[in-house]
């Protein structure tokens, strides 16, 4: 009896184990929908004729134009209703808009260009979700780059980071570390698949010996993902910019 008590207790035990690792999980797993929650479409007009939604605090407008309804479908909503035209428009005013916004701009929509034919993709209501969701996918991705860098132009002082400066879909950071006896200029070539692949770059070197092959270096063993950017800039930071002693 003794024994089967011990079993039990010791099953208990293990079973309890077991439980905190799901919860864990789940935890973990929560955390990650919220940090991708890809919804990044809002609805403002949805008539017989077209539907308009906004992305990006209203600065994306995507006007979709529908075909004549399909008899029988009293709300228009047939998956098999056709979609006549499929349309982005940008409604960031550029001249009053910070650098970051406007480099977020340019990278959604240059997605949206490389795409081809919208309506060809999209050419009934059934296909029209997975359009919102790639639109939202990238517009996600974009968002986060842009507080990067304006969490960079605030706080780059902590990594040694003179300036930011946002050139078309460029980023060139200026580091200088008196500690490491250095001066130079990173500058990173930025597309709409960020953060998904490696960045392109070049460095131009004012004091000091950091050069390419030690940036490189450094770029090499920074994972792609999420907040990538200002992960390379605390990388960086952390192994170049340091006193060596």
């Amino acid at each position: 009896l003794c024994r089967e008590l011990s079993d039990l207790e010791a099953e208990n035990e293990q079973m309890l184990v077991q439980m905190n690792e799901l919860k864990e999980k789940e935890k973990s797993c929560q955390e990650l929908l919220e940090r991708y929650d890809f919804s990044e479409w809002e609805i403002t007009e949805w008539s017989d004729q077209q539907a308009v939604f906004n992305f990006l605090y209203d600065a994306i407008e995507l006007t979709v134009v529908f075909g004549p309804p399909i008899d029988g479908d009293v709300f228009g909503e047939d998956p098999s209703r056709k979609i006549v035209s499929l349309n982005f428009e940008s409604l960031l005013d550029e001249e009053k808009a910070p650098p970051s916004s406007c480099l977020v701009q340019r990278l959604i929509f240059q997605f949206i260009a490389s795409q081809g034919c919208w309506q060809e993709k999209c050419s009934t209501l059934y296909y029209l979700p997975q359009v919102l969701h790639d639109a939202s996918l990238v517009v996600s991705r974009c968002k986060v780059l842009g507080e990067e860098i304006e969490f960079l132009e605030r706080w780059g002082g902590k990594f040694n980071l003179l300036k930011t400066e946002v050139n078309d879909t460029k980023v060139k950071l200026l580091f200088s570390a008196s500690t490491a006896f250095a001066k130079f200029e990173l500058t990173l070539f930025l597309s709409a698949n960020y953060p998904s692949a490696s960045l392109p770059f070049t460095v131009q070197n004012h004091i000091g010996n950091i050069g390419e092959e030690e940036i490189s270096a450094v770029l090499s063993k920074v994972p792609i993902g999420y907040h990538y950017l200002r992960r390379i800039v605390s990388s960086i930071h952390q192994h170049l910019l340091q006193d060596p002693r």
